[in-house]
Parts: C-alpha cells; sequence; structure tokens
C-alpha cells in the first residue's frame, strides 16, 4: 500500500507536495511518484520555446555540450610551421574536434555511471552486474543508465530524470517514469497554446495510469487540480476525474476511488495567481468530475517539515532559476505560500491544501 502521487512533469510532486511527502515518510507510509509526461522528441532541433518550456531558458541554465560541437569556429591564433592535420583538438580543427568531444563523452559517461542513483525493485537483494543494494534508506541501486548518460550529454528531459531520481532519493520515496513525451513536442507552441485549452486530439492517459495506480494498491492517489491550465496537468486532472466513475478495480475488499482520490494545489501557479478559494473551487476545476462527487478541502500542517520541503525543490537544479530566479527566492515563495495558505484558513504555521474527493449521498 502507497500514497501514489500524479506528478505530470519532474518537480511538481516535490514543488505542490513535498510537505506531505516528507510528513509521510516521517510516518514510516511508502511514497510512490508516478512522473508522467517524462518524453521527448527531437531533442537535437529544440526550438528557442521548447527550451524554455522544459526550464531551460538560457546559456546559463541550459545544459550544453556546444563548447565541443562547434566545428566551424577558427583557431585562436596560427601556428607556424603546423598543418591542419596535426593542430592539437583545442585548436578547434573540425577533425580534431570530434576526438575531443568523444574525450569529454566518455569522461562524463564515467562520471554519471560512479554518480548517478537509481532506484530499482531487486526483489533478490542485489543489484545488476552484482553489485549491492545501497545502503542508503535500503531502496535503490546505482547502476549507470542511458538517462543519466543521456544528462551528462546536454538531453534536457533526461537532466529533469535525473533530478527526480534525486529528489526520490532525499525524499526516501519512489519514482516510476512513465515516458509520455511532454507536451512541448506534442505539438503545444507558445504560452497561449500550453497554459490553453487542451486540443481535441490530446487524449488524457487514462488507462496507461489507470493500470499503473492499481498495480500499486494505493491507500491515496494525488492528482494536480490544475491550477493554471497547463495542458498535462490538465490532462493529469482528467485521469483522476476519470477514475472517480469507476469502480475499483483490483481484487481486494474496500471502498471505492471516491475515499482514495485528492488533488493538489498546483505550486507555483497557485502561487503566482494569489489562488484563494474560499469563495468556491472555479468551475474549470471541477467541470469533468462526476455529478455524484464533491471535493472537500484538507490541510497538511507542513510547518515542522518545511524546511526539507525547501531542500526537496533545491534538487531540481535546472528548473528553480527557471522558475524562481534562485534558490534564495524559491525558499522565499514555499515560505510564503505555506503561510498563506494557513492564514485563509484561521490557522497559523505552515499548510499545503489538498481537495479529497467525497460521494454525494
Amino acid at each position: 500500500m502507497s500514497h501514489v502521487f500524479v506528478s505530470p512533469h519532474p518537480d511538481d510532486a516535490a514543488l505542490s507536495c513535498g510537505g506531505l511527502i516528507a510528513n509521510l515518510r516521517e510516518l514510516g507510509q511508502n511514497v510512490v511518484i508516478l512522473s508522467v509526461f517524462t518524453g521527448h522528441g527531437d531533442l537535437q532541433n529544440l526550438t528557442t520555446y521548447q527550451r524554455e518550456a522544459l526550464g531551460f531558458g538560457g546559456k546559463a541554465v541550459w545544459p550544453s555540450s556546444e563548447s565541443f560541437d562547434r566545428a566551424s569556429i577558427a583557431a585562436d591564433h596560427d601556428v607556424p610551421g603546423e598543418s591542419a592535420d596535426r593542430l592539437a583538438a583545442w585548436q578547434a580543427e573540425p577533425s580534431r574536434l570530434l576526438d575531443t568531444q568523444k574525450d569529454a563523452d566518455d569522461a562524463a559517461k564515467e562520471f554519471w555511471q560512479r554518480a548517478s542513483w537509481y532506484r530499482k525493485a531487486d526483489i533478490a537483494g542485489s543489484g545488476p552486474g552484482g553489485r549491492a543494494i545501497d545502503a542508503v534508506g535500503g531502496q535503490g541501486v546505482r547502476t549507470e543508465g542511458a538517462t543519466a548518460i543521456a544528462a551528462a550529454a546536454g538531453d534536457a528531459m533526461a537532466q529533469r530524470n535525473v533530478e527526480d531520481e534525486r529528489f526520490a532519493l532525499f525524499a526516501e520515496a519512489t519514482v516510476v517514469r512513465l515516458g509520455l513525451p511532454d507536451a512541448v513536442f506534442r505539438g503545444y507552441e507558445g504560452d497561449e497554446q500550453l497554459l490553453g485549452a487542451v486540443r481535441p486530439d490530446d487524449a488524457a492517459p487514462v488507462e496507461l495510469l489507470a493500470r499503473e495506480i492499481a498495480r500499486l494498491e494505493p491507500q491515496r492517489v494525488y492528482f494536480p487540480l490544475g491550477i493554471g491550465s497547463h495542458v498535462d496537468h490538465q490532462l493529469a486532472r482528467r485521469v483522476g476525474a476519470a477514475l472517480l466513475a469507476k469502480g475499483r478495480e483490483w481484487q481486494m475488499s474496500g471502498p471505492d476511488w471516491a475515499s482514495l482520490v485528492a488533488f493538489y494545489e498546483d505550486f507555483p501557479y497557485a502561487y503566482w495567481e494569489g489562488f484563494d478559494p474560499r469563495a468556491g473551487l472555479p468551475a474549470a476545476l471541477t467541470a469533468e468530475l462526476p455529478n455524484d462527487i464533491g471535493l472537500t478541502p484538507e490541510l497538511a500542517d507542513i510547518g515542522n517539515v518545511i524546511e526539507s520541503k525547501i531542500q526537496g525543490i533545491a534538487r531540481y537544479e535546472s528548473q528553480v532559476p527557471h522558475l524562481f530566479g534562485s534558490t534564495a527566492k524559491m525558499a522565499e515563495a514555499v515560505r510564503t505560500q505555506g503561510a498563506t495558505v494557513a492564514l485563509s484558513t484561521g490557522r497559523g504555521g505552515s499548510v499545503e491544501r489538498y481537495w479529497a474527493a467525497v460521494r454525494r449521498s
């Protein structure tokens, strides 16, 4: 039995639910993060918008390998008596640059193979190639993997996926990546489309998520409410609404989905928009729910774990500058949002708010 957090992208669960996740782990509860839209399209031809939408808005952040790829640049100075085929690699002669690139790639692979963590369900008690299970939390194994290698080479989505693994290790949670393509690889261009209506031909991955969630026999499942209207968040919310219209599908006694499903307030969108549901939830956020389902607020006191939440979000090093400008500003936003939600509900301290599904009689 697990608490399952449906995260449209790497970082969404940490951003919106990091406090509750920390509380659950302190209580010894199992936490599984389903990262849904973690796949990609043509990474060699990303547009400027795609880079920015993925959270890699500039050269200072974007993990680029161009320093070894720009074969067209000239040598900084002439080398008397040297022919082009004898130039050193650093002198930028094209064929030599390829050798330099290979050396750099090999070094990067070696580093990531030693440094990256990957969680596996290893029932035999040993890792691949005879490696022992790691001693941190007793949950994962070290292994080289295509994701880490791709991240070292500058693959944007792979970089984000590695950060997801780092957060899972920090939070003592498990992450499962479903590998569906991000919206920017499904043809959404510009913020107006990305934060607008879901296209009619872009179906929510109901069957895939329902199968994965049922396999985990969840104690509770948390979906995004869709504040901010990012299309991937809207599609994840639709999966939650679809589950509420279904019966429970695994073979064990217990209540139906209405007692298992809750929706979280998407951060930082809720912070940016000053989301305040005291007058009721906007109709756009509840329109897809079955007619006999309502949502009621539940509060998670995160005052004792808010610093842990901040540290967890900081694991997403590629995203923090893009979203907040700096780690310090991220921490300020997290604390402000937690205090704002607490005050709006007549409490002090810091709070995350969730919306639990209830079946009307």
